[in-house]
């Protein structure tokens, strides 16, 4: 345990779920909420994202519970793997809570391809992925946005893209939110912004993120993975991407604004990284038109990063993508806030019960993804008997799994779970551990091929850096917050 462990108090409720009581610290308005067992508590506790979590317990407005989920690691104020949901009226909007690269999510598309058919392929199916999928710091694409068309795709989203030729209108059926947050605001977002995102759409960008071709391994429930489209031994493709420097240039701008707009209306924060303004406010208004703008370029960045990936299958398959049988699964979307409705304690309540009234909340995920169960109205009908796809990639030497949202997740996270494996170690030591080895060489020893821009991009992002996937989900599926459908496992990856 470092210096900087965590050093107060944790109750445990029960083998998944604990408790940093309100007692804390006085300015603690709900508990904190903690989903993990004692296994991935060890690395939980070896930083300050507890006190984050705390942390985020003083924000005006909060409901419920201040949440971690099991891949929670120190991030900017509020921790990557937190959820927090604001009452509509009195709460407020956070950036710092949101997160810097809005709605970075994961997208996942099946094919009817198996991994015999493939294996052959492979290694040019992954050179000629490198070659055509931009990725990288400061990598540029060649879908270009002119300055007129700008506001229609910052509120259309998948939708504009699509009408552009870069996929087909069933593609947004199956993204959450039909890849378009309503009451985006053009006027929100700063010259700067712009700049930065005008040549970034369809590019993967650096740091997390990947394009991986996988197989699926196991089949945990037919009756989900049949709906889905998932079968044994299948080979599928995932994207996670993000609003790349036009999302970062928002979560930027706006925390400058909500930094000074704290003082106009009395709040106080014990971290000024998360700052925040009334939802209701001039700035807070301002903030969620813009956030949304951001959302919006991001579904379609992923969606044109989804066409590209089915152009390359086509030229190497000799067959078209629809042939192929290239449909998305589902996309989920991270780094976000959005309005929704849901049961909340009343006061007093338990911080995992619902014995309260339905009402309208802003539920805040950071490094956390959306999971509504079976019946739920936001919910693709074709996928409503079993609830949403939950996607939750893990490292590039590890699995990745698909899993279903429950009526448990409604109850206990606001309809949340986790969105990845977690961070357990910083990006300067994963550089510095891997000093003398080739990443590359050890993956493909195990059968995997990994192309990046640079050995240093690769280095951080080393299996060793992450947690293992593999308890993460054990803790969700055993917390009740999604049920697993499927396990995949990685052929080959690329990164930035």
């Amino acid at each position: 345990m470092s210096e900087r462990a965590w050093s107060g108090p944790l109750e445990k409720i029960d083998d998944y779920h604990w408790r940093i009581p309100q007692a804390y610290d006085r300015g603690m308005r709900v508990p904190g909420l903690i989903f993990a067992d004692e296994k991935l508590l060890r690395d939980i506790t070896s930083d300050q994202s507890l006190q984050q979590v705390a942390n985020v317990a003083h924000l005006p407005g909060i409901v419920k519970a201040s949440m971690a989920m099991p891949d929670i690691h120190w991030g900017y104020g509020a921790p990557i793997g937190g959820v927090a949901a604001f009452d509509a009226k009195d709460g407020i909007v956070s950036p710092g809570m949101t997160g810097y690269d809005i709605n970075c999510g994961v997208r996942l598309v099946r094919t009817e391809l198996t991994v015999e058919e493939v294996q052959p392929k492979l290694r040019a199916l992954i050179a000629q992925l490198f070659r055509d999928v931009p990725c990288g710091v400061g990598m540029s694409g060649e879908i270009r946005i002119s300055r007129k068309d700008a506001p229609k795709l910052m509120a259309q989203g998948s939708r504009w893209v699509i009408q552009q030729g870069y996929g087909a209108a069933a593609d947004v059926e199956h993204t959450e939110s039909q890849g378009c947050l309503p009451d985006a605001d053009p006027s929100a977002v700063s010259e700067r912004a712009l700049q930065r995102g005008h040549d970034q759409l369809g590019t993967l960008g650096s740091g997390n993120h990947f394009m991986e071709v996988q197989a699926v391994e196991t089949i945990y429930d037919e009756q989900a993975a049949n709906a889905f489209g998932l079968f044994a031994n299948q080979v599928t493709v995932m994207i996670h991407s993000g609003s790349r420097g036009f999302g970062y240039q928002i979560c930027d701008d706006y925390l400058d604004v909500t930094g000074r707009a704290m003082a106009k209306y009395g709040i106080s924060v014990p971290d000024r990284q998360l700052a925040c303004a009334p939802i209701n406010s001039e700035e807070g208004r301002a903030y969620l038109g813009a956030m949304r703008c951001a959302a919006n370029f991001a579904w379609a960045n992923r969606q044109c990063l989804m066409h590209l990936a089915r152009m390359v299958f086509e030229r190497l398959f000799e067959r078209s993508w629809e042939a192929l049988g290239m449909q998305l699964v589902y996309d989920v979307a991270h780094n976000i806030a959005k309005f929704e409705r849901h049961t909340v304690p009343a006061a007093g309540g338990s911080a995992s019960g619902g014995d309260g009234k339905e009402r309208t909340v802003c539920v805040h995920r950071k490094g956390a993804t959306r999971a509504f169960p079976p019946g739920h109205p936001d919910v693709p009908e074709d996928y409503r008997p079993v609830g949403q796809p939950v996607i939750i990639p893990g490292d590039m030497g590890r699995n990745s799994y698909v899993l279903a949202g429950t009526q448990a997740a409604m109850e206990q996270t606001f309809g949340s779970c986790c969105h990845g494996a977690g961070r357990v170690m910083s990006r300067t030591e994963a550089v510095r551990r891997a000093s003398g080895r080739s990443i590359e060489g050890e993956l493909e020893r195990r059968g995997i091929i990994v192309m990046g821009r640079g050995r240093k991009g690769v280095a951080e992002e080393q299996p060793d850096a992450y947690k293992d996937v593999n308890d993460v989900v054990r803790v969700v599926h055993n917390a009740g917050l999604a049920k697993r459908v499927a396990r995949m496992r990685p052929l080959g990856v690329i990164k930035g």
